[in-house]
C-alpha cells in the first residue's frame, strides 16, 4: 500500500483483507532496514491481531526528500499519526526496533492516547548528557557524509562489520545475505538525512517522559547486546507498567537472529489484560 502525505510516499506492507475488527500491531524498522523485514513475523502472530509495517521515511520504498526538515522527530511522528488517521486506526500496539524503537517511543511520548501497548526492541531513550549528544552528533553527521560518499554498498559493508551486529553472523548464510540485500535497496540520500534528522544524537531525550507512559510496555533486548540491555534495565524501573525481557543467545537484532523467541515473547504480551508487571 503507497499512502502520500506533504509530498511524500509511505509505503506499508500490509493485507487489509485481514485486518476487520482486529487490533493493528504496527512494525517500525530499524536504521538502514525495511519494513520486509518483519513480514515473516506476521504469519505467526497471534490471528485477533493484524500486523503490518512502514517503511519509515528514508528507507525501503518510501520517499528519501533532499528536505532535511522531513526527517525531525516533529515530522516522522506527524506522518506515522496521519498514517494511523487514514487507516482509521483507534488504538494501535506499536513495536519498533533500534531506530524505530526510538520514533515509536517519541510518538507514543506525543500521542500516549493512540496507543494501548509499546514493545521496544533494542532501543533507547535517547542521550541525557549534552556533552555526549554533541559527540554523537558529530558521529552521526560524519557517518552521514560517508554514505553520499562512498555509496549503499560500501556504506552497508562497513555497517554490518560493526561491532554491535557481529552475532548476526550466527543466522543462516542465505538470510544473512537477504539482510545485506535489503540494505542495499535503501536510498543512500535518506540515510544520510535520517542521521542528520533524527540520528541518537540530535533526537530529543525521553527519560523524563517515562514516568507519564501509563500503558503497558514490553522491552526486549539480547543477552550478547551489552549495552542495550543495561539501558532497557533502567527503563524499566522508571516506565510504571513495564516489562524487560533478555532473549540468551542474541545480540541487538533480536527479531532476526532469534525470531521464535522473540515472536512467542510479543504474542505472550498482546495477549495479557493490561496489568502492572512485578
Amino acid at each position: 500500500m503507497i499512502l502520500r502525505f506533504d509530498k511524500i510516499k509511505f509505503h506499508i506492507l500490509t493485507d487489509k483483507e485481514k485486518a476487520k475488527g482486529k487490533t493493528p500491531v504496527v512494525f517500525l524498522h530499524g536504521f538502514t532496514g525495511s519494513s520486509e523485514e518483519w513480514q515473516p513475523l506476521f504469519s505467526k502472530i497471534s490471528p485477533e491481531f493484524f500486523p503490518l509495517a512502514i517503511d519509515l521515511i528514508g528507507h525501503g520504498k518510501s520517499s528519501s526528500p533532499e528536505e532535511i526538515n522531513f526527517y525531525s522527530v516533529e515530522s516522522i511522528t506527524n506522518h506515522i499519526m496521519q498514517i494511523f488517521n487514514y487507516l482509521e486506526f483507534n488504538k494501535v500496539i506499536l513495536v519498533g526496533y533500534s531506530m524505530g524503537g526510538r520514533a515509536a517511543l517519541s510518538f507514543a511520548v506525543r500521542f500516549p492516547d493512540k496507543i494501548e501497548k509499546l514493545i521496544l526492541e533494542s532501543s533507547t531513550a535517547g542521550i541525557e548528557n549534552e556533552d555526549e549528544r554533541k559527540q554523537r552528533q558529530i558521529s552521526d553527521n560524519k557517518l552521514a557524509g560517508l554514505i553520499l560518499r562512498d555509496g549503499i554498498e560500501k556504506f552497508t559493508e562497513y555497517w554490518l562489520s560493526l561491532p554491535l551486529f557481529e552475532s548476526l553472523k550466527n543466522i543462516s548464510a542465505n538470510d544473512y545475505e537477504k539482510l545485506r540485500l535489503r540494505k542495499l535497496r535503501n536510498n543512500p540520500v535518506g540515510l544520510s538525512n535520517m542521521l542528520k534528522g533524527f540520528g541518537t544524537g540530535i533526537m530529543p531525550p525521553l527519560w523524563k517522559n517515562l514516568k507519564d507512559l501509563r500503558f503497558p510496555v514490553l522491552l526486549i533486548t539480547g543477552s550478547l547486546d551489552e549495552k542495550f540491555t543495561r539501558i532497557n534495565r533502567r527503563m524499566k524501573k522508571l516506565l510504571p507498567s513495564a516489562q524487560h525481557k533478555i532473549i540468551e543467545g542474541a545480540g541487538h537484532n533480536v527479531h532476526i537472529e532469534k525470531s521464535e523467541d522473540f515472536i512467542i515473547l510479543v504474542n505472550e504480551f498482546l495477549s495479557k489484560n493490561s496489568k502492572r508487571e512485578i
